[in-house]
C-alpha cells in the first residue's frame, strides 16, 4: 500500500514538472512498501541514490525554467531545494556508514517535504510559468 498517492490537487499545470513530482512519490513510495515487507534496508541505498540523483535533475530543470522566466521567487526556490538534496545526501551518507535504518518518521518527512513543496511553493509558479508557455 502506497504511502501516498499522486492526485490531481498536487498539479503545478506543466507537464515534465508534473511527470517528474510523480516519479519522486514512485520512489518514496517504493521505499515504504519494501520497508513494509522487511525489506527496506536492503533496497534504501539504491532508493537514496535515485531519489537524490532524480530530485536533483528535476530540481535543475526547474531551476532553469524559473530562471529563463525571470520567476520573482526564483532565490527561494533555489534555497529549498537545496535545503531538500542535502538532507537526501545527509541520509545516504548516514546511510552508507551503517548509521540510519528507513523509518516511518524517514519516510514522512520525504513525503512530508515533498507535499508541502509541491503544495506550497511548487503551486505559486504554475499560473505565472503558464502565461509563458510552458505547459
Amino acid at each position: 500500500m502506497a504511502l501516498f498517492t499522486w492526485n490531481d490537487s498536487f498539479n503545478v499545470n506543466i507537464k515534465l514538472f508534473d511527470s517528474q513530482h510523480k516519479q519522486l512519490f514512485d520512489l518514496i513510495n517504493q521505499l515504504h512498501d519494501s520497508m513494509m515487507v522487511g525489506k527496506g534496508k536492503e533496497i534504501m541505498g539504491d532508493v537514496l541514490k535515485s531519489l537524490l540523483t532524480y530530485t536533483k535533475t528535476h530540481f535543475a530543470e526547474e531551476e532553469r525554467q524559473l530562471k529563463t522566466h525571470n520567476y520573482g521567487d526564483y532565490d527561494r526556490q533555489v534555497k529549498e531545494h537545496a535545503i531538500f538534496v542535502q538532507q537526501i545526501a545527509d541520509l545516504q551518507k548516514k546511510h552508507a556508514e551503517g548509521n540510519a535504518a528507513i523509518t516511518q518518521s524517514t519516510l514522512n518527512f520525504l513525503r512530508d517535504w515533498l507535499l508541502k513543496h509541491i503544495s506550497l511553493e511548487d503551486k505559486k509558479y504554475s499560473q505565472y510559468m503558464n502565461s509563458k508557455g510552458l505547459k
